[in-house]
């Protein structure tokens, strides 16, 4: 739990969720290499070899979708928060399932080729000007070598390393490498025309993580909007207590455009910088826990009052003033020094006695 390098540690819950991705990932696999055979047209059956490398890369089309959509969806809808957790280890099954396709690719199409493996596969399909054999295969080395580049650098030593903002940026490349993703499927396993089932599958999952990028971004736009709205007297207002459940945060955009998460806790009220020192995971899309404000991404916690994790760690973050009128919150957009305590507002119908 620290900004400077210190793995974070494992729990139970993440045994639980790298055991049920690769009980899942077992799972598809398994069951493609059933199924497909039922679907090949019996005049152009396909052999084992083509469905494992099927099976490998659609699996990992389909998990690349799936951490696309993780995001919005936690953004939607907080019962998908958990799901934020570990993204790394399923980015990086991800990359592994990735490099498998490639070897059945190598495996089987190139085994016996007089030239060096790659180079045939690099001067397989030159046809540029035209779908069929266009050299979809370029679209898919780049997406591999970006997913390579995100799943060798995902350990908390390159976060440290690279500093927080620059990893972040660096890991943002995995856009990049859906793109060209959907592009390798698009100019390589859709013209297989006989097969529609497939096609409509791919198509849906990128059609998918787009909509849900659009409809989050809607919410966080109407949400900013909202939030931007007349400062009172250089404060701005938040939202109605009872809009915060009991040990969550609420993210408010302020007018310098920096984020800040108020917390409901205790019957009190406390607001911190929206940004984990760890990896600028959202604060206010975490909880409350054992007291303190809990990152969703990696749990890495931070004391409410005054922003700063609890012994032995030393991370602190920027808190802010905050006021009640009526059921109004209104927050002071300047931010304090990382680590200032600020004297949590009491809630009156919680503390009345």
């Amino acid at each position: 739990m620290s900004h400077t390098y210190r793995p974070v540690l494992w729990n139970k819950n993440k045994y639980w969720y790298d055991a049920v991705l690769i009980v899942g990932v077992t799972l598809y696999l398994l069951v493609f290499l059933k199924l497909a055979p039922e679907f090949q047209s019996v005049t152009r059956p396909v052999d084992v070899p083509i469905q494992r490398m099927r099976a490998f890369g659609s699996c990992a089309f389909l998990m690349l979708t799936v951490i696309l959509c993780i995001g919005p969806l936690a953004r939607l809808d907080r019962r998908f928060v958990p799901l934020l957790y570990n993204r790394r280890h399923f980015g990086v099954l991800t990359c592994i399932v990735a490099l498998l396709h490639l070897r059945y690719v190598l495996a089987w199409y190139y085994s016996f080729s007089p030239t060096q493996d790659f180079v045939a596969l690099l001067t397989s399909n030159t046809s540029f000007g035209q779908l069929l054999g266009f050299p979809f295969e370029l679209f898919g080395i780049f997406a591999l070598i970006i997913l390579i580049i995100l799943a060798v650098t995902s350990h908390d030593f390159w976060l440290s390393f690279l500093t927080p903002p620059v990893w972040k940026t660096l890991h943002m490349g995995i856009y990049f490498a859906y793109a060209s993703l959907v592009a390798h499927v698009a100019f390589g396993y859709l013209q297989d025309v006989d097969n529609p089932l497939f096609a409509l599958v791919f198509m849906g999952g990128a059609l998918l993580v787009v909509a849900l990028h659009v409809v989050a971004g809607l919410k966080e736009s109407a949400t900013d909007g909202h939030r931007d709205g007349e400062a009172h007297q250089n404060w701005v207002p938040v939202c109605d207590v009872d809009e915060i459940a009991n040990k969550r945060g609420r993210v408010v955009i302020l007018p310098n455009d920096e984020r800040a998460a108020v917390f409901r806790y205790d019957g009190k009220l406390s607001a911190l910088s929206n940004l984990c020192a760890h990896q600028n995971g959202p604060l206010g899309e975490g909880r409350i826990l054992y007291g303190c404000v809990t990152c969703p991404w990696h749990g890495f916690q931070y004391r409410p009052a005054d922003g700063r994790a609890p012994a032995p760690f030393t991370e602190k973050l920027p808190t802010y003033r905050l006021k009640l009128e009526g059921n109004m919150i209104f927050i002071d957009p300047k931010a304090n020094p990382a680590g200032t305590y600020v004297e949590p507002v009491l809630i009156p119908e919680e503390n009345a006695s």
